[in-house]
């Protein structure tokens, strides 16, 4: 097996000896099953990751920290828990075009089963002051289709993001240092929705045109109307079925 020197920069290794590091990583049934479970796209904890695995936690943590190393894998902070993720696309598209080599007639993603929060938390709610649950990731999806929004590493708005805003009515008035866009894990998709100011405008002006209304007992959970539906079939596309 061929391991990079600790100290040694990554421009100062020969790239056969890179290549052999990264394919190393992943050479072990493992860090494979990890990294095909991650290819559904969602998050998951390292003790989720050692039950789908089947294996002690401790051994999933030292696979983690290989594939972490490797700059297959990194790790996200939501609350109270720490979540691994594939790195980027371009890192998912490298294993998923492995996974297919490697298995011509497997289903396109590997299934793993889900840990839900209850409908109607599980379909909208808010995450702090802005979009989540399957509701959240379907207003976060269609604007990346639409050209909106950029989501690979930061978060960012485009230019006709930041257009269809202002013709959507909402604001993106600066207030203190909170940038327009940020990345948000869901808890529940276990993938990252729009937050920062953006996300958080947008969810005021649905909550206040009744886009949107908090259920009869309160919490967070979120009801799209039938105003809710019209507005957003006219400015992103989307139907009830994007987050039913």
């Amino acid at each position: 097996m061929i391991e990079l020197p600790v100290d040694t920069p990554a421009d100062d290794v020969a790239p056969a000896a890179r290549l052999a590091a990264f394919a190393a990583a992943l050479a072990d049934e493992t860090r494979a099953a990890i990294c095909m479970t991650l290819l559904e796209g969602r998050a998951w904890t390292a003790g989720e990751l050692a039950r789908i695995t089947a294996v002690a936690p401790s051994t999933v943590s030292g696979h983690l920290t290989r594939l972490i190393d490797a700059g297959i894998c990194v790790t996200e902070r939501q609350g109270r828990h720490s979540y691994v993720r594939i790195a980027d696309a371009a890192t998912a598209r490298l294993l998923d075009g492995l996974a297919s080599y490697a298995i011509p007639d497997r289903d396109a993603a590997h299934a793993v089963p889900v840990v839900c929060a209850p409908d109607p938390l599980a379909r909208a709610r808010t995450c702090y002051d802005h979009f989540a649950g399957r509701f959240g990731m379907a207003v976060t999806d269609a604007m990346e289709r639409r050209g909106l929004l950029r989501t690979e590493g930061v978060f960012e708005l485009t230019e006709a993001g930041r257009e269809w805003c202002h013709r959507a009515g909402v604001s993106l008035a600066r207030e203190g240092r909170r940038p327009l866009a940020s990345s948000c894990l869901d808890w529940t998709e276990r993938r990252r929705h729009l937050g920062g100011l953006a996300g958080a405008r947008l969810c005021a002006k649905a909550l206040g045109g009744k886009w949107v209304v908090r259920p009869a007992g309160g919490g967070r959970g979120l009801l799209v109307t039938e105003a809710g539906e019209r507005a957003f079939g006219d400015l992103l596309g989307l139907g009830p079925e994007a987050w039913s």
